[in-house]
């Protein structure tokens, strides 16, 4: 039988994916919202929820890959080494994008409310202007991880198609 992923690793994959993609989506809803939607209150709520549980899904991902074998890479050395980057650069994309998205929501000093079940404090305000900076950086962070995320499906995909080996059969857990 080949190596591939272990099914709690191919799980908090897709779930991450499509958390990411629905968080950017909501993300670019969201800004357009008026004081007078209903929606004005709700969103940002749920945005900030899912993406605390989506730090904690990562930090998860992140421990369980130093601690699990991996299945063989496929590609040129070339790729295999443009993959080693692009991996690493998405997870600190990532994790800069928690960062900001907790500077935007806890520069006034208020807690964090994940689905109103527990409370992640605030540090408060480290910076003059951190909304801002913060709201600014977490804008260009969060396109820069979907236009990472679009290149890493597409190589996913040219793996599979154009080269024909089991990159996406292995994060598929197919045979």
């Amino acid at each position: 039988m080949k190596p591939r992923w272990s099914r709690p690793i191919v799980i908090l994959h897709w779930i991450s994916a499509i958390a990411i993609v629905g968080m950017f989506a909501s993300g670019l809803w969201m800004v357009d919202l008026t004081y007078y939607s209903d929606w004005y209150k709700t969103a940002p709520h749920w945005h900030k929820s899912v993406g605390l549980i989506l730090l904690a899904i990562t930090v998860i991902r992140l421990v369980t890959r130093v601690v699990t074998s991996r299945p063989p890479s496929h590609g040129t050395p070339l790729e295999k080494r443009l993959s080693h980057i692009g991996h690493g650069l998405l997870y600190t994309l990532i994790i800069m994008l928690f960062a900001s998205g907790y500077l935007i929501s806890t520069a006034d000093g208020r807690s964090i409310d994940v689905f109103n079940w527990f409370s992640v404090p605030a540090m408060g305000e480290f910076f003059e202007n951190q909304e801002d900076i913060a709201g600014e950086a977490h804008f260009y962070i969060a396109w820069s991880v979907i236009v990472l995320a679009i290149i890493h499906a597409l190589a996913a995909l040219k793996h599979h198609f154009i080269s024909n080996d089991d990159t996406l059969k292995q994060m598929l857990r197919l045979r």
